[in-house]
């Protein structure tokens, strides 16, 4: 019988991470583990190790890959055949690159349904700090982040800026000593979102930026000031163009362009890169360019702006 859309879920992290714990917390859960035939794919073995006779019991069958060279779609088409899985699930080693688990290699009836990372709290700051490409190349596609291991020093507001910087659609959640906590927490904004223009100052258009694009609909008819380049892409007619800033997202060989979509009723135009001082009444609308709803700026006015002692955003 022809079987259509095996959804794969797929768990990223270094090791020691929690993932095999998440995993058979996960297969306990009436809410998850329905009975229906799965296949646990495991790419990397840590302290906790599955008990393969008791998971055969819920209808989970195990299949161990060793070596990154080794994971190829002839193994994956190998495991769907003998196995049939209803869904699958994926324990994927923190040390190899994302890349090659991604869509291209599974059999034609599988396909991604979720993406799961799992970081500990305790070990965040050094990756940040010294290995910050490969934890954002294991976090960058992720659907949800769950920091775990984690106590009432935790800074979530910073770690979700840390994240949300380059990765706007994942859903962050905390796994305490006390409990699992999901992202309820509301953000300590720096500015004033109630005023009648919010003034956004050169230290904080990164927050702004990301606030904005990841809840468009919190910002429908506010007013902002900012300070920011004058950017126009070039498919692009004069009364519409890109005011943002360069941010720092790894490295100084890292740079991202953070900018907001605006439109004028009047054609506009400045040097490129010229710093500006915008005036706006924001709208959340579907735009092409966001392939998404985001944040339209309508431009009320615009001037020279002054260069800040530092043009980077960081975070």
């Amino acid at each position: 019988m022809f079987r259509r859309n095996v959804p794969v879920y797929l768990f990223t992290g270094f090791l020691e991470s929690g993932k095999t714990s998440f995993i058979l917390d996960s297969l306990s859960q009436d809410y998850f583990n329905t009975g229906e035939r799965t296949l646990l794919i495991v790419c990397e073995e840590g302290e906790i190790e599955y008990d393969t006779k008791e998971l055969v019991n819920k209808n989970v069958y195990v299949e161990y890959v060793n070596e990154e060279k080794d994971l190829t779609p002839g193994l994956l088409k190998k495991f769907d055949a003998s196995s049939k899985p209803k869904r699958v699930l994926i324990e994927y080693n923190g040390m190899w690159k994302i890349e090659s688990i991604m869509e291209e290699i599974y059999p034609q009836t599988w396909e991604i349904a979720q993406i799961i990372s799992m970081v500990d709290y305790g070990t965040y700051g050094m990756y940040w700090s010294n290995m910050r490409s490969m934890l954002m190349d294991q976090l960058s596609l992720s659907d949800m982040i769950i920091f775990n291991r984690c106590d009432e020093t935790t800074k979530r507001n910073e770690l979700r800026r840390n994240i949300k910087l380059f990765n706007k659609k994942a859903q962050i959640a905390y796994d305490f000593v006390e409990g699992f906590d999901g992202d309820q927490m509301a953000e300590e904004l720096p500015y004033n979102i109630d005023a009648d223009e919010i003034d956004i100052e050169d230290d904080d258009f990164g927050i702004f930026y990301m606030d904005a694009m990841e809840n468009p609909d919190k910002y429908d008819g506010k007013n902002v000031h900012f300070n920011g380049l004058f950017f126009r892409p070039s498919n692009y007619p004069m009364n519409r163009f890109v005011p943002g800033r360069f941010a720092m997202t790894c490295c100084a060989d890292d740079i991202t362009y953070l900018g907001l979509i605006c439109n004028t009723e009047s054609d506009v135009d400045f040097e490129e890169r010229q710093w500006i001082s915008v005036n706006a009444q924001i709208k959340s609308e579907y735009v092409k360019d966001y392939r998404d709803k985001g944040p339209v700026l309508y431009l009320k006015d615009i001037k020279a702006g002054t260069r800040p002692e530092d043009d980077l955003v960081y975070f």
